[in-house]
């Protein structure tokens, strides 16, 4: 058990009780969330091997914040009080056991992987808390700590040879630091020298103080980067360089007698504030020298000659330092990763124990004895002929790769794909109705609770003519009421069982679970699914999404999962007309007066804002709050309409009224946060307004976009951006106006924001990759996951599975949890 680390799980959690605790409990109200936080802290800390004693302190803390939102602000303080009482306590315990001194660096840990990082040469405390903020805790962290890109300092360019809009990388002394006054704006700039001509640094927001002390007068700067010509100086400039992108030097003799930072490719790594690239090329490169790491590579020989790969050590080693004689490696360009052999073996590593997971849990799964629910479809096919539309040709496939599924004896894992509005629940729901007519329960789990009660009244108005005892799991409701709810549970009399997390909790026990249906992967973790399904025998498990996965997200994290697509959309789901305003005075009416014409028709409005109160963050003092958002519409632009709100820290009671109100068009206008974005389902409601659009990301503005156009009515989506169309986030908004396929929006958005934030690799519980990336190594992944699955496909006895699980376990640690589901 690593102390340690456990400590740092405790100041975790700690920190955010602390801040809600301030001045009286002033910030109680901002904890939103703080059961899914706290729940993957545990999870973290389990992974770690903690004692029983611990663990059972980390439970208790996680259930006091189970349904957190929906109580009294009494019990609130109560609760946050009692869990910072047991986290010092528990605090205590660690620190009373044995761990590491911060002396005698010599004394490394057995397994020298796990050896904290201030123990390096060149570290010492000070230097590990900066690389802390980096996530950098051990030596092996530093190992897998790689550089964002590289500067080819074998041939320095002289100033007068910049070309413009080139990368170049130029050392000049520092002749002028400081602020300069223009016109009615204040700049800092710097200008550098290297007797063939100067460069000027420029930036228009700045840190004086910070600035004047890295920058000083006399010192010299090696600086990379894309210069621009500007005519009225007659010089190069650079406009807002990074910290990474200049180097510091005391004087030019340094470059003649330094062989990590000059005469060779040189590594940059991404900073923090106070750590600086000198000293973290050094820190790395005691590592390699020290050979502190005793690396395993587990891929077998005959993969690593069909793939010529290197010997991992070495190809870590040439990724951080490449050897005077390679060719400078774009780190952005997929081509140029695969053409360099250290890089393509370190990415292949990475991505094959990736693959090497899931073909696992693929492998297990398969071995799992399901239920084979052998019915006459006598109840699916009843609902169809009640139905007053047709299936669409993709349901129908589907349907036909679920019922296979159903009808075989393996357990079923089946991720079901399909665009807002193309028709998933009824695809769920034809399901749910042939396993329940082959004498078994079913769970349907949403993530929500507004989103559970809203199925629970749709499928109980889909099945009227059934004599079905469908119950709902909710947080509001007496204990008696609750405990008959249960009772019918146990005993087999409720067929379908619908709510959120409320359904996994111990207290739940099913007679006969034999699917669980998952609405909206992406918001529940991997341990509570495996709460879930763990308590049925072998449940067959059909997972939903309407955010469409990109091929290439498919491929990477959901190897172990079949997967069914609804691509085609129902004739009578309306095409939503999107338009991006920019955030001004004049346009804001534009966009408001549209608002106001539809709701003149009779029709309802969404507005969504980013934030549900006044946020104390400079950085967010430009976005809009619900409360004051509302403010603005009754008192300006919609001052003849009932406007109410709507956010996920309402109580269950006042969420119920308030929707209640809103179906029965009592409230015209809702101003809510994203608590809307999943499944909430009203037709009348023709427009949606999305203020500070562009601090979504696209998949789920798409998402939003889809609570319009569920009706008869032609719909609107309008985009309110704080950055006009020339900028880079307001292009990015536009392929929202040329497109409703959530699709192509997919494979944009993942493009733009990478797999790691699309995914959320935390909160899936999916490991996070230190190098490869699966947009740029598309290829690489291909064949990793061709190799892992072939060789997975091969193991025939569980002694080798096994050892693949303990190899995995070494590589991945507490994010294991993804290959052991199944």
């Amino acid at each position: 058990m690593d102390m340690n680390k456990i400590h740092k799980i405790l100041e975790d959690i700690e920190k955010p009780l602390n801040f809600a605790a301030k001045n009286d409990f002033k910030n109680i109200g901002k904890l939103a969330g703080i059961w899914e936080y706290i729940n993957q802290m545990r999870i973290k800390a389990v992974s770690l091997s903690v004692d029983s004693k611990t663990s059972n302190y980390l439970n208790e803390i996680e259930n006091n914040f189970l349904q957190f939102e929906n109580k009294k602000l009494s019990d609130k303080k109560d609760i946050v009080n009692k869990s910072i009482e047991l986290i010092n306590k528990l605090k205590g315990q660690v620190s009373n056991k044995p761990i590491v001194k911060e002396k005698q660096p010599q004394h490394l840990s057995k397994d020298q992987r796990l050896t904290p990082v201030q123990f390096i040469k060149g570290v010492g405390p000070r230097i590990s808390r900066l690389l802390e903020k980096k996530g950098i805790l051990s030596v092996e962290d530093i190992l897998y700590y790689f550089p964002r890109r590289y500067e080819d300092r074998r041939n320095i360019n002289k100033i007068s040879a910049i070309e413009q809009e080139v990368f170049t990388t130029v050392i000049g002394r520092i002749d002028l630091s400081g602020v300069l006054k223009i016109r009615t704006r204040s700049i800092y700039k710097i200008v550098i020298s290297d007797g063939t001509g100067f460069a000027n640094l420029i930036w228009f927001q700045f840190n004086k103080s910070y600035l004047n002390r890295l920058y000083r007068k006399g010192l010299y700067a090696v600086v990379s980067g894309v210069f621009s010509y500007d005519k009225y100086s007659n010089s190069y400039q650079l406009i807002h360089p990074k910290p990474e992108d200049i180097e510091v030097l005391e004087s030019r003799d340094e470059i003649s007698s330094d062989n990590i930072n000059f005469n060779r490719i040189v590594p940059v790594y991404p900073l923090t504030e106070g750590l600086k690239q000198r000293r973290i090329r050094s820190i790395v490169k005691n590592v390699l020298d020290q050979d502190l790491l005793n690396i395993v590579d587990p891929i077998p020989e005959t993969i690593k000659n069909k793939n010529s790969l290197m010997e991992l050590k070495e190809a870590l080693s040439r990724v951080h330092f490449p050897a005077s004689d390679d060719s400078l490696v774009d780190l952005e360009n997929s081509q140029s990763v695969l053409e360099s052999k250290p890089h393509f073996t370190v990415a292949f590593f990475e991505l094959f124990m990736l693959q090497l997971g899931l073909a696992l849990k693929r492998k297990k799964a398969n071995q799992v004895e399901g239920i084979s629910f052998r019915s006459e479809n006598i109840m699916p096919e009843q609902l169809l002929k009640e139905l007053k539309f047709s299936l669409t040709g993709a349901q129908k496939r589907v349907i036909k790769e679920i019922y296979k599924d159903l009808d075989s004896s393996r357990q079923m894992n089946r991720l079901l794909q399909g665009d807002v509005g193309s028709g998933k629940t009824i695809v769920a729901l034809l399901s749910i109705l042939k396993v329940i007519e082959s004498g078994y329960q079913a769970v349907f789990m949403a993530p929500t609770e507004i989103l559970s009660e809203q199925h629970y009244k749709n499928l109980k108005a889909y099945l009227g003519g059934f004599n079905l005892n469908i119950v709902l799991l909710k947080s509001a409701i007496t204990k008696s009421v609750k405990n008959e709810i249960l009772n019918e549970i146990k005993s087999g009399a409720a067929s379908m069982i619908i709510g959120t997390h409320a359904v996994f909790q111990k207290e739940v026990e099913y007679n006969n679970l034999g699917l669980v249906v998952i609405d909206e992967q992406h918001r529940f973790g991997v341990a509570q699914r495996l709460d879930l399904i763990k308590k049925g025998l072998t449940p067959d498990v059909l997972i939903m999404t309407a955010t469409p996965i990109p091929r290439t997200l498919s491929m990477a994290y959901f190897g172990d999962l079949d997967i069914s697509i609804i691509d085609e959309m129902p004739a009578y789901r309306k095409k939503i007309a999107t338009k991006v305003y920019y955030n001004d005075k004049k346009n804001r009416k534009k966009a408001y007066d549209i608002v106001a014409a539809e709701l003149k028709k009779g029709r309802q409005a969404y507005v969504v804002a980013p934030l549900i109160e006044e946020s104390e963050s400079t950085d967010f003092k430009h976005l809009k709050y619900i409360t004051d958002l509302s403010e603005e519409l009754k008192n300006e632009y919609l001052s003849e309409f009932k406007v109410a709100i709507l956010h996920g820290q309402m109580k269950s009671e006042q969420k119920d009224e308030i929707m209640n109100s809103f179906l029965s068009r009592e409230i015209e206008v809702l101003v809510a946060t994203t608590v809307i974005e999943v499944g909430i389902d009203v037709p009348n409601v023709s427009v949606i307004v999305i203020e500070n659009s562009e601090r979504f990301g696209l998949s789920q503005l798409h998402q939003l976009r889809g609570r319009v156009g569920r009706g008869q009515y032609e719909s609107k989506c309008i985009l309110i951006s704080s950055y006009k169309r020339s900028d880079l986030a307001g292009k990015r908004l536009s392929i929202l106006e040329q497109t409703n396929d959530g699709f192509k929006i997919a494979e944009t958005d993942l493009l733009i924001r990478g797999p790691g934030e699309f995914i959320g690799t935390r909160q899936s519980g999916m490991p996070e990759l230190k190098f490869a990336n699966i947009v740029r190594d598309t290829t690489i992944l291909q064949l990793a996951k061709k190799d892992a699955f072939e060789l997975i496909e091969r193991c025939d006895s569980k002694d080798q599975l096994d050892n693949y699980t303990k190899i995995l376990q070494d590589k991945w640690g507490e994010s294991l949890e993804f290959a052991s589901i199944s």
